[in-house]
């Protein structure tokens, strides 16, 4: 089957591309307010960036009705948000997170986890991700119904058991991750595969001239 992206409707587009572009880790941005108002909000369409400067991505549309999410209006407040990466055990708590809730409900505290104030930043962290990366906005691009935020990141919290003994590599026991597929199919990183790139010498090369 062929798909020519400009011709197709958007929900035709977003169905594709997020269907076959995946897995997608798993952001729980919490944020919060100018008046003190706490936010926690999934998103699916996220990834490091860069690691120097240490930068991380989200896209974030707005709701079907046009109304701009409550994440979105705190990071253009404060300038400020944490990614908590999403296990298993935090799972169901992320689900009750995007519900679309009023903008005055704590969903961190309604979903029954743990606010812990950020180190360098304002927004809360959750307590129970194994892995928050406070952040800072380094730039946001509006396009359209989708702001692109880059977030610096400026401090990082891991779970002791997370990392293995050197502190240098995570420990695949106990950091499992989860990422999204499509719709409400997700993946877990319960299950690693070592591939290894063979040596350059042991592959013969074909030459453009030789076609």
């Amino acid at each position: 089957m062929q798909f020519d992206f400009t011709q197709l409707a958007a929900d035709a587009r977003y169905r594709l591309l997020s269907n076959f572009v995946g897995p997608r880790p798993v952001a729980l941005v919490s944020t919060r307010g100018t008046k003190g108002g706490q936010n926690a909000a999934p998103m699916s369409f996220f990834n490091v960036f860069s690691h120097e400067p240490p930068i991380v991505i989200l896209g974030i549309q707005t709701r079907p009705d046009g109304a701009i999410k409550d994440t979105v209006l705190n990071i253009r407040e404060t300038g400020e948000f944490v990614v908590n990466m999403v296990d298993m055990a935090l799972a169901p708590g992320m689900l009750i997170c995007g519900l679309p809730f009023d903008r005055r409900v704590d969903e961190i505290r309604t979903a029954g986890l743990t606010p812990v104030p950020g180190t360098l930043v304002s927004a809360p962290r959750i307590g129970e991700s194994p892995c928050a990366m406070e952040c800072r906005v380094e730039r946001l691009i509006d396009y359209d119904r989708r702001v692109i935020v880059l977030g610096q990141v400026v401090f990082m919290h891991v779970r002791h058991d997370c990392l293995d003994a050197a502190g240098r590599y995570v420990n695949p026991e106990t950091y499992q991750p989860i990422a999204r597929l499509h719709a409400d199919n997700y993946v877990t990183s319960d299950r690693q595969i070592e591939l290894k790139a063979p040596a350059v010498a042991s592959v013969t090369p074909v030459w453009e001239s030789e076609l």
